[in-house]
């Protein structure tokens, strides 16, 4: 009887240590992929400028369970353009969002902002433009003198405007421009109330979709042709005392982006099925027309790279235009020990 007892409890206690084994195992198996809900770092992301195609691939990066792999339960809330988006990471109400570069160093360069941090590229080229559409008896940068134009007071494409038009020889105090919010801009173009609208030359297709009419895009690059376009940024504090973790999600929104160019149908549709509205065949549109501003065969094939001459072309440009107040440089604005390298 003794030894039945024995042998009952010899087999209760291997059940019991191989129980714990196991848990103790899935539990390293879950901290190797960046543990449970639990133990995720919470984090706000801002999207550039409403919630298009062009900035699906945030959505991607957490469906695809990049974020969580990187350690981070993110959370993805709709931005309003440079201005706004600064405004919010600096006030920290969010951890890390994309901003225009040139909108950032007009908004520094003018004492309008600070306290804020570069740490990757989302486009090597600039994407902001003026998109109408046709019967607006608009074609060229000159055209647009005697028109009305909206879009958000914080937008780049609205600050960097002046300096547009000086370049393209047109004069802006011949430009109306009024107040619209992200999301209606595109609705506001199509119902007539205005002749164009600040947009991300990406935006075409959905213009098209919504206006059902063949969109006409005027974009900055032409006449700017040195500029980056959106960049990755968080708050100076968040930069300098975590950069391990500005590191780890920046990898984590890249390769999000990476896959979204390669697999624009998918993100579509991972857009749609986080954002009722989205226009699935559209975004992945915006997507392809993307693709060619995020790579440049100036910067190398790396995705995310920085390069502080060409900042500093930009700052030229910018200066060399009058639209800077105060002198700056790159390190002001971007800390290039934390952007991938190229």
């Amino acid at each position: 009887m003794r030894r039945l007892t024995r042998t009952v409890a010899t087999a209760a206690l291997a059940t019991a240590l191989a129980l714990v084994s196991a848990c103790s195992s899935g539990s390293d198996a879950d901290e190797a992929k960046g543990g449970d809900s639990k133990t995720l770092e919470k984090v706000t992301y801002l999207t550039s400028f409403g919630q298009f195609g062009r900035d699906s691939y945030a959505w991607v990066a957490k469906e695809k369970g990049f974020f969580k792999d990187a350690g981070f339960d993110v959370e993805i809330k709709a931005g309003q353009g440079t201005g706004g988006v600064i405004q919010t990471v600096v006030g920290g109400q969010a951890h890390f969002g994309p901003i225009d570069l040139t909108g950032g160093l007009l908004q520094v360069g003018n004492g309008q902002a600070k306290d804020f941090t570069v740490v990757a590229a989302i486009q090597q080229r600039t994407m902001a433009g003026i998109a109408s559409v046709e019967g607006k008896n608009i074609a060229s940068p000159k055209d647009l003198e005697g028109k009305k134009l909206a879009d958000t007071p914080g937008s780049v494409v609205r600050n960097l405007f002046p300096t547009y038009a000086r370049l393209a020889g047109v004069d802006a105090s011949k430009v109306t421009w009024v107040n619209g919010e992200a999301q209606n801009l595109i609705g506001t173009l199509a119902g007539g109330q205005v002749d164009g609208i600040g947009q991300f030359v990406v935006g075409q297709p959905t213009i098209e979709a919504v206006a059902k009419k063949k969109a006409v895009m005027l974009p900055y690059s032409n006449v700017m042709q040195d500029l980056y376009g959106n960049v990755l940024i968080t708050s100076s504090k968040i930069a300098k005392e975590k950069p391990e973790m500005v590191k780890r999600f920046s990898a984590a929104l890249l390769k999000g982006l990476e896959y979204s160019l390669a697999n624009s149908k998918e993100a579509g549709e991972i857009l749609k099925k986080n954002v009722d509205t989205a226009n699935p065949v559209a975004a992945a549109a915006e997507l392809e027309l993307m693709a060619a501003y995020v790579r440049s065969g100036n910067t190398g094939t790396a995705i995310g790279t920085l390069d502080s001459g060409r900042v500093a072309k930009s700052i030229a440009i910018l200066q060399g235009a009058g639209a800077l107040k105060q002198n700056i440089t790159p390190e002001q604005i971007i800390d290039f020990s934390l952007a991938p390298k190229a």
